[in-house]
């Protein structure tokens, strides 16, 4: 018998499977040049508006690779199109340093408003609520390689931020921890602790928390050689740990949801899709995501009830970016290391 949140997500998916794929964003993609709030690395925001904005209103704040930038997973990803459809708001943070990783490393960044660029990024958030009419029960958090890091890191040091994650092709939190950027043993996955080690990472960042924490995807490639394919069981093990579920999947389905792909859910909290002969990174599948974040239906969070649609009270035209259903968003294997993550 499936979880009965499970069974509601795969009715999202086969729901929004009947979706057309949108194409191009209606609006431009802002530079956000107000004082959001604490910033101490200076995190670049940018944020995309749809015409009509859903209510309650959700956020989804998307996190680009190493080499890219905001504007770059704007146009590579569809998360910005299909908010046109779905009403919700996209922030996407841009990397203030050279070779546009972001800080998963340091300790600032690993501790509840302890600095770094995590503390950036939940300033935005907040501004968002506050400032934008963000629901404070609909924020979720995405990104690619770096970016999927990152979106670990957001996940265990600003826990009550966040209702829901996806993370493509990046290691458990703190995994990179140190003075350096780079992490070889981590990045190769020759770190292995046990669940109750890898959740005390997570306890540690942000001492006596007991609120709520975010539900987890996870997604990573066999054959990843920048962040290897190690990593992937880590990172189910230690947020199996962290939300209180078993680490042995409660179903497991091959080929789903695509040839070569095969997903493991872990209670309703966990799910995992490891990909078959993919590398990195694993591409962006942003349909099976706003199933998972419950903008589409699908999936249990914190939140209730449904989205209606309103017409924002300003509009600005704009050009239009093309994607795919499934994004592909590419960090090289045989790209320099970047002091990071490959890309």
């Amino acid at each position: 018998m499936f979880p009965k949140s499970i069974v509601k997500y795969v009715a999202a998916l086969l729901a929004v499977a009947a979706v057309p794929s949108v194409y191009g964003a209606a609006n431009q993609l802002t530079q956000v040049t107000a004082n959001f709030g604490p910033n101490p690395n200076g995190v670049g925001m940018y944020v995309y508006k749809p015409t009509k904005l859903a209510n309650p209103l959700p956020l989804i704040v998307a996190i680009h690779e190493c080499t890219a930038s905001a504007t770059i997973y704007f146009e590579s990803t569809q998360y910005a199109t299909l908010a046109d459809t779905y009403g919700y708001i996209v922030v996407y943070p841009n990397s203030p340093r050279s070779g546009s990783c972001f800080d998963v490393a340091s300790s600032q960044t690993l501790t509840h408003n302890g600095g770094g660029d995590s503390q950036g990024i939940a300033s935005m958030v907040t501004y968002a609520i506050s400032t934008y009419g963000v629901s404070a029960s609909h924020v979720y958090v995405t990104g690619t390689s770096s970016g999927a890091m990152m979106t670990n890191v957001m996940a265990g040091s600003y826990p009550e931020l966040f209702q829901a994650t996806s993370i493509y092709s990046g290691v458990a939190f703190a995994c990179f921890a140190g003075s350096s950027a780079w992490n070889s043993a981590c990045a190769d996955g020759d770190i292995s602790m046990t669940g109750a080690q890898w959740a005390q990472l997570v306890y540690n960042a942000y001492p006596g928390y007991t609120g709520s924490r975010p539900k987890m995807m996870i997604w990573h490639g066999t054959v990843d050689t920048t962040l290897y394919y190690e990593n992937y069981s880590q990172e189910i093990l230690q947020w199996t740990t962290v939300l209180g579920v078993s680490s042995t999947p409660t179903t497991t389905l091959q080929n789903d949801p695509q040839s070569g792909y095969t997903e493991t859910t872990y209670g309703s909290v966990v799910i995992g899709y490891s990909a078959a002969g993919v590398g990195h990174t694993v591409p962006v599948h942003e349909t099976i995501d706003l199933a998972w974040f419950g903008i589409t239906g699908g999936g249990s969070t914190t939140s209730t009830g449904p989205t209606t649609i309103s017409t924002s009270p300003t509009t600005t035209p704009t050009t239009t970016m093309t994607s795919t259903s499934a994004s592909t968003v590419t960090d090289t294997d045989t790209a320099a290391h970047w002091g990071q993550c490959g890309g």
